[in-house]
C-alpha cells in the first residue's frame, strides 16, 4: 500500500473479498504508482495533484470505482484511463478543467457514471455524443458552460430519443440522470431542446434540478427554462443558381447564392484553391430566415477559372455549395481553299486542356490573346505538348499551307509547303480523334509534302499536324477535317435551295409591290379625300348601352339602347374601342368613352 494511502481489504465469508485505497494526504502532488493491482475502488481526494499521467491506472484491470475529487487536477491525457475496462463510475468533481478528454470514454466500456461538476468547463463538443451513449449519470453543474451544441441534442439517445419514447409510447425501463444546473445558460435556439426537457414530466430523462435559468440575453436572463419560450435551430441550407458557368474571356459573370436557415445564416464566399476573392460581394436578407449573396466577376480571366464555394453558417451548423466557373476563348483556323464550305473552330480552355468543336459552313478567323497564350504554353511546357516524339529539334525548317486535297469517309490525303529544308530535313505528321489528347504519329517520306491517312472512322472529326522533327507544331501546323462523305450531298442540297428560293421570289415580289403601289396611292391622294375614305373605313356605327332615368319595375329592362351621335361615334376607334372603359357620372347621364 503506499505510504501516503490507506488500503482496507473487505473480506467475505466465502474467502473472497475486494480492496479499496483511500489517498487523501494534502502534500501528495502526483498519481500514486504502487496501487494494489487487486485494487476494486481507488479515492484520491483533497491533494495537490494537477494531472493525471498517460496510462496512470493501466495495470489496475479490475477497478471498478474511480474518484479523483476536490484536487487541483487541471490536465487529463487522452490516455490516461487506458485500460479500465471494468470502470463502471468515475468521478472528478471538485477539480480545476476546463477541457476534458471525452474521446477518453471509449477506453471504459463500461462507464455509467460521470461526474464533472464544480469544474471549470466551458463547452461540450458536438462528438460527445457518440461517447456518451452508455451513461447513465451525468453532472455537468456549477461549471461555466453556456450552450450545448445543437448537434450534440440530434445524437445522444437522452435527447434524440427522450421525445420519441414519450410520443410512441415506449416504454423506457432505464431514466438517465443529468446535471445542467448553476451554469451561465445563454438561451438561445441551441439549448430549445433542453428547454423543452426542462418542461416535460415523467419521461427518460431527469435533471437533478429542474429549476435550472437562464443568464442571457438581457430579455431571458434569470427566466427558468420551464417558462422560457425558444424556437428551434435550422441548419443552413445553401444552394447556387448554377453548379457551372462556362463564359467567354473578358466577359462579366454573376454567381448567385440563397441560404435558409435559422437563426438567419452568414454567407461567405471563397475558392478551393484559397486564392482569394477580391470581387464585389453583395448580401441581403430579405426575410427572417433567407440571405441571399451575388459575387459579381468584372473582365474574367484565366486566372478566375476555378471552383467558387459559397458557405452558409448559423447556430445550428454550417454548409456549403459549390459552382464551377470555365473560361474559354475561340481560335478559328481554315481548313483548306478547297474546302472552304467546311470549317471549325478550336476552342482552347482554363488549364491547356483544348477541345474541338464543328462550328458551321463559314470560314472566319478570330484569335484572341488568351489563345495565343495558350498555344504558346503549349510549346514552351513539355507536359502539356501533344507530341511524344524524340529526335533533335530541325529549327531553321518551317511547315506551312496545311490542306486537305481530297478526303473520302475514311480516307484523307494532306498537302504542305516546307521552306529552308534540307535533303535530310523530315517533318513529324501526327493525327487523332479531335479533343484526345494522344496523337498517333504516321510514318511519311522526307522527300515528298504529301501524305494520305487511311483507316479513318466515317462521319468523324479529326486533328492532323505536320511540323519540322522534334518540334511541337503550331496552330498554322494542324488542320481539322471530318469524314463525313457529305459533299455531293451538299451539293445537290444546295442546288434545292436554289430552286427553292428562286420560286419563293417569284410568288412574293408581284406581292411587294402590290403593296408599295397602295402605299403611294394613298400618300398622293388629296386631303380631303384621304380624310373621307379613312372616315369611311376606320370608324364603324357603334351601339351604347346606358342606364334608364326611371326605376327598375318588374320586367322591366335595366339598360336602353341608343345609337351614338356624330360626335361620339367619332370618338370610338375600332382598334381601341376593345380596350375601351365606360364609366358613369349619375345615373341616367350620358356615358362617356376613354380611348
Amino acid at each position: 500500500c503506499p505510504s501516503q494511502c490507506t488500503c482496507v481489504y473487505h473480506g467475505r465469508s466465502d474467502g473472497t473479498g475486494t480492496r479499496s485505497v483511500l489517498c487523501n494526504d494534502p502534500d501528495m502532488y502526483e498519481i500514486p504508482v504502487n496501487v494494489p493491482v487487486d485494487t476494486v475502488k481507488l479515492r484520491i481526494e483533497k491533494t495537490v495533484i494537477r494531472r493525471i499521467p498517460t496510462e496512470a491506472f493501466y495495470y489496475l484491470v479490475d477497478l471498478k470505482y474511480l474518484w479523483v475529487t476536490y484536487n487541483c487536477v487541471a490536465n487529463i491525457d487522452i490516455s490516461s484511463f487506458y485500460n479500465l475496462k471494468q470502470l463502471h463510475e468515475l468521478r472528478l468533481d471538485g477539480n480545476l478543467l476546463s477541457t476534458f478528454p471525452w474521446e477518453s470514454l471509449a477506453e471504459m466500456p463500461n462507464l455509467r457514471t460521470l461526474d464533472l461538476h464544480n469544474n471549470k468547463l466551458t463547452s461540450v463538443p458536438a462528438d460527445a455524443g457518440r461517447y456518451l451513449r452508455n451513461l447513465t449519470y451525468l453532472d455537468l453543474s456549477s461549471n461555466k458552460l453556456t450552450t450545448l451544441p445543437s448537434d450534440l441534442m440530434d445524437i445522444w439517445p437522452p435527447f434524440s430519443g427522450a421525445i420519441v419514447s414519450k410520443s410512441t409510447d415506449i416504454l423506457v425501463t432505464q431514466r438517465v440522470i443529468l446535471g445542467f444546473q448553476d451554469n451561465p445558460w445563454f438561451c438561445d435556439c441551441r439549448i430549445s431542446k433542453l428547454i423543452e426537457f426542462s418542461k416535460i414530466v415523467d419521461i427518460s430523462v431527469v435533471l437533478l434540478d429542474p429549476l435550472v435559468s437562464c443568464s442571457g440575453p438581457e430579455s431571458l436572463a434569470g427566466i427558468l427554462f420551464q417558462r422560457a419560450e425558444l424556437e428551434q435551430c435550422l441548419k443552413p441550407s445553401v444552394m447556387t443558381s448554377a453548379t457551372k458557368i462556362t463564359s467567354p474571356l473578358g466577359s462579366n459573370v454573376l454567381l448567385r447564392c440563397d441560404a435558409t436557415g435559422y437563426p438567419t445564416p452568414q454567407l461567405t464566399w471563397n475558392r478551393s484553391d484559397n486564392i482569394p476573392v477580391n470581387y464585389t460581394v453583395i448580401q441581403e436578407t430579405p426575410g427572417e430566415g433567407v440571405r441571399w449573396s451575388i459575387i459579381s466577376l468584372t473582365g474574367i480571366s484565366y486566372k478566375d477559372a476555378g471552383e467558387y464555394r459559397c458557405k452558409a453558417k448559423n447556430l445550428a451548423g454550417m454548409s456549403e455549395a459549390a459552382v464551377t466557373v470555365t473560361v474559354v476563348g475561340v481560335v478559328t483556323t481554315t481548313v483548306s481553299p478547297q474546302n472552304t464550305e467546311r470549317s471549325t473552330s478550336m476552342t482552347f480552355t482554363d488549364k491547356k486542356q483544348s477541345r474541338l468543336m464543328l462550328d458551321g459552313k463559314k470560314v472566319s478567323k478570330a484569335v484572341t490573346n488568351g489563345n495565343k497564350k495558350q498555344i504558346g504554353d503549349l510549346s514552351r511546357k513539355g507536359e502539356d505538348t501533344l507530341l511524344n516524339t524524340a529526335g533533335i529539334a530541325e529549327q531553321n525548317v518551317i511547315v506551312k499551307n496545311l490542306r486537305v486535297i481530297s478526303e473520302t469517309d475514311e480516307r484523307v490525303t494532306l498537302t504542305w509547303k516546307t521552306v529552308n529544308a534540307t535533303g535530310n530535313s523530315a517533318v513529324t505528321v501526327l493525327y487523332s480523334k479531335y479533343g484526345e489528347k494522344d496523337m498517333l504519329p504516321l510514318s511519311t517520306d522526307s522527300n515528298k509534302n504529301k501524305v494520305t491517312i487511311d483507316g479513318l472512322q466515317p462521319s468523324t472529326q479529326y486533328m492532323a499536324c505536320v511540323s519540322p522533327k522534334g518540334v511541337p507544331p503550331t496552330k498554322e501546323q494542324c488542320v481539322v477535317f471530318s469524314t463525313d462523305g457529305l459533299n455531293d450531298e451538299s451539293s445537290s442540297e444546295f442546288s434545292i435551295l436554289i430552286v427553292a428560293s428562286s420560286a419563293a421570289c417569284v410568288v412574293v415580289l408581284p406581292l411587294i409591290f402590290f403593296l408599295l403601289y397602295k402605299v403611294l396611292k394613298l400618300h398622293l391622294k388629296p386631303k380631303s379625300a384621304k380624310e373621307a375614305e379613312l372616315a369611311k373605313e376606320t370608324y364603324v356605327q357603334f351601339e351604347t348601352l346606358s342606364l334608364k332615368p326611371r326605376t327598375l319595375g318588374a320586367g322591366d329592362q335595366l339598360w336602353a339602347r341608343r345609337y351614338t351621335d356624330e360626335s361620339e361615334r367619332l370618338l370610338l376607334c375600332s382598334r381601341s374601342s376593345m380596350d375601351s372603359q365606360m364609366t358613369f357620372k349619375s345615373e341616367g347621364s350620358r356615358s362617356e368613352y376613354l380611348c
